[in-house]
């Protein structure tokens, strides 16, 4: 099966960031999933390994963008510019890394949101309620389990619960906007 540079595109814009997440995760030694929040990996005073995570975010958010404004507007308008907003504040979470406290805070609380409507977004277009809505509330509960209860205590596992829950839907959108597009 030959992949298309559409698909190879889309699954690029979260397969480079989850890559560089890992692999800065193994590099740093110290970085603990429970304990810990995915951006304390690009804290740029603390973490040796802030370039390699950082980069990596940045990329991933320069592809998406790329596939959203390259393929998916063809597609869709909605999920288009969700995706758009979506790769803005992926760039905005690398390029204002938890040195910045708060402003770090909210430009990570804009991703997240954005990928919570980039859910809401697929249901609607697709008329496909059930499971992006399971998926969305469990990214939710996650989010009150950390946030009110302090379990877990670091951020890392919300915030990897709320992309991977998102993934198949963006898979399937994607591969939908790849078969859509000829030459791509």
């Amino acid at each position: 099966m030959k992949l298309s540079k559409c698909f190879i595109l889309a699954v690029s814009g979260y397969a480079i960031p989850l890559a560089f997440i890992a692999a800065a995760a193994a590099s740093a030694g110290w970085f603990d999933l429970v304990r810990n929040a995915l951006s304390d990996l690009g804290h740029a005073t603390r973490s040796s390994v802030a370039p390699l995570f950082n980069l990596g975010l940045y990329l991933g958010a320069f592809t998406l963008a790329i596939f959203a404004s390259r393929y998916s507007l063809k597609y869709g308008g909605a999920i288009t510019y969700l995706l758009l907003l979506t790769a803005l504040t992926l760039g905005l979470v690398a390029v204002f890394d938890e040195v910045y406290g708060v402003l770090h805070f909210w430009v990570s609380v804009a991703f997240f949101l954005s990928i919570s409507a980039l859910l809401v977004a697929y249901s609607l277009k697709f008329r496909s309620y059930l499971l992006p809505l399971v998926a969305l509330t469990t990214g939710v509960m996650s989010w009150v389990a950390h946030l009110a209860y302090r379990i877990p205590r670091g951020a890392a596992i919300p915030e990897l619960v709320s992309i991977f829950v998102a993934l198949p839907f963006y898979l399937r959108y994607s591969s939908l906007v790849c078969r859509s597009t000829s030459g791509g």
